[in-house]
């Protein structure tokens, strides 16, 4: 059985339409709807609500209480609970800024951990949100263990993960290599 632990932030996979002001906010978590159009067989998901934050507005103490958030689910040491991998539901835009965050407070994970959001909200049509978040649940389950991007069939391994505007998705250094 794999025990992934999901950390939610926020972020564009999780914004949702408000009719009132006709816009896509952060306001609470959605990811048990993604959750529950997953078949997961031998796989337990604990839900983490740690903040519901669009990733532009974070700063260094959001940062840091994610940091922690992956101490404390056994990121760095060996948990009470039985931790397989963690899952960090982020925001695109600053989604390599957080990644090389808790690559530099854990330099040497027990597990793996892993990192993904989506350019275009669950609640959108053509989203890939749902791509995303299956694809870091598996990942989080068979990779060594490490920090890395999850995202449109690739895993990448931090340090040198960015974020391609260009191609929207992720992407290997500053000059684009895979």
């Amino acid at each position: 059985m794999r025990h992934i632990s999901l950390i939610t932030t926020g972020g564009t996979i999780e914004k949702t339409y408000d009719e009132r002001t006709g816009s896509l906010e952060n306001r609470k978590t959605i990811v048990g709807r993604m959750l529950r159009r997953l078949r997961l067989e031998d796989t337990n998901i604990s839900v983490v609500e740690l903040m519901s934050k669009d990733s532009l507005l974070m700063d260094d103490t959001d940062r840091r209480r994610i940091v922690e958030a992956v101490h404390m689910l056994g990121g760095s040491a060996d948990p009470a609970t039985p931790t397989t991998g963690i899952v960090v539901l982020h925001g695109t835009d600053t989604l390599q800024n957080t990644g090389e965050a808790i690559l530099a407070a854990i330099p040497e994970p027990r597990i793996p951990i892993v990192l993904t959001g989506a350019l275009r909200p669950y609640e959108m049509a053509r989203t890939d949100a749902l791509q995303n978040l299956t694809e870091s649940i598996f990942a989080a389950g068979v990779l060594a263990p490490g920090v890395y991007c999850v995202a449109h069939g690739r895993a990448l391994p931090f340090p040198g993960v960015v974020k391609d505007r260009a191609r929207s998705t992720f992407v290997r250094g500053r000059d684009g290599e895979t």
